[in-house]
């Protein structure tokens, strides 16, 4: 008997995917780790304009790193359990692990910002909202997978401009900074600087991995 249920359930879940339904599971699925990153982004970014303590701001982050942990294990789970996928299985993977790795840069400007950050983290702002950004692009462009797949390669770009902006405005802070006297707070600026440039790298690597993925899948 269990042999017969267990048939039968296979058999729905097989009409399921053949419906789309498992695609849009996969879509909600990275999407649910894209609502965790762009937490901690809205953290990072509220910590850098004062609205919440350093170490609070640690402590929350904390709690959010493994929600983000759970939701890609969640995708992890579910890929093995579905037959069909939207895009090809290893550039999933790819794509969660970019993400994941946002968050992982991000809990690393809240820890350094609490550890020996300077006085003031208001140059943070900018650059943390362009991330904000990007990350509501690139869920855009998640979107458009199975209503609209041949226009996903082109939402990507709005994540990649994302990205670019985070390096200008990065780079444009480091030059104010070396036009003045050196000092710690210097240092320690130039190094959370680092690390923003560093998320937007990541968040680069997202988008280049989703138009990957959508241009294998158009071939």
């Amino acid at each position: 008997m269990s042999g017969r249920s267990s048939r039968v359930r296979r058999l729905v879940r097989v009409w399921d995917e053949l419906r789309g339904r498992s695609g849009q599971r996969v879509v909600d699925l990275i999407r649910g780790q894209i609502a965790v990153v762009r937490t901690g982004a809205a953290l990072a970014c509220s910590t850098a304009s004062g609205t919440i303590g350093r170490s609070d701001a640690r402590a929350r982050m904390a709690e959010i790193e493994h929600e983000g942990d759970a939701a890609r294990a969640a995708l992890v789970r579910a890929l093995w359990r579905i037959l069909a996928t939207p895009i090809d299985r290893e550039d999933l993977f790819r794509l969660s692990r970019s993400i994941d790795d946002v968050l992982d840069h991000l809990r690393d400007f809240v820890r350094e910002a609490d550890l020996f950050g300077p006085t003031d983290l208001g140059f943070a702002v900018e650059p943390l909202r362009a991330v904000l950004d990007g990350l509501d692009e690139l869920e855009e462009a998640l979107l458009r997978i199975l209503r609209d797949p041949g226009s996903v390669t082109m939402a990507v770009l709005a994540t990649r401009k994302s990205r670019t902006r985070v390096r200008q405005l990065a780079q444009a802070r480091l030059t104010e900074l070396f036009t003045g006297p050196l000092r710690m707070d210097t240092l320690r600026e130039r190094e959370l600087l680092s690390r923003l440039d560093a998320v937007g790298r990541r968040l680069g690597e997202s988008a280049d991995a989703l138009a990957d993925a959508m241009l294998k899948r158009s071939h």
